[in-house]
């Protein structure tokens, strides 16, 4: 696993060897950040079961001002401060070892509002649906906000138009889906 573009281009990422994490692939990473394209440029990017912290790390490197990284693996987080120092961008970096749950509610307080909110949850656990009922109505998310779920192709997302959600886009790979949600 490597940073695809920017500041960081071509570092290589350490990941951790545990079935907890699914690094998110080099493909599918460089796919979604070139549907973001270059509105990831200064924003304030949530990247909630970071894992080995690739996607927020990417997001620094391609001009973010701050990532926040939500993890509750020791040793996941302590690679994604590895990671961070190895590409120089722990500086605008923010590593919460801490429960999704909880990392919302202390992040809530801070009152600001995420440009970008990127999950990736275990899968087939409903942690989506979960984590977007929690996210509903906090200041982490406002009508600027992008949210993308990675998740299973076989992740049913019917509800989020009933939970005030609307999709405005889908991108379908092989076995996993990234969904983008806007309130």
């Amino acid at each position: 696993m490597r940073v695809i573009a920017g500041k960081a281009r071509h570092i290589q990422l350490k990941t951790i060897e545990t079935m907890d994490t699914r690094p998110t692939t080099d493909r599918i990473k460089e796919t979604l950040f070139n549907m973001l394209g270059n509105n990831v440029y200064e924003t304030r990017f949530l990247d909630l079961f970071s894992g080995s912290g690739g996607i927020g790390i990417e997001a620094l490197s391609r001009g973010a001002t701050q990532a926040v990284f939500v993890e509750n693996n020791n040793k996941a987080a302590m690679c994604i401060k590895e990671n961070l120092q190895k590409t120089k961008l722990e500086e605008n970096a923010k590593v919460m070892v801490s429960d999704v749950f909880a990392a919302i509610d202390t992040l809530h307080r801070e009152n600001k509002p995420f440009d970008y909110i990127f999950m990736d949850p275990p899968y087939n656990m409903e942690l989506e649906l979960r984590v977007l009922e929690k996210l509903k109505g906090t200041s982490l998310v406002d009508e600027y906000t992008t949210i993308i779920v990675e998740a299973s192709t076989e992740t049913g997302f019917e509800y989020l138009e009933d939970m005030g959600y609307k999709v405005i886009k889908r991108k379908e790979y092989k076995t996993n889906v990234h969904m983008f949600i806007e309130i």
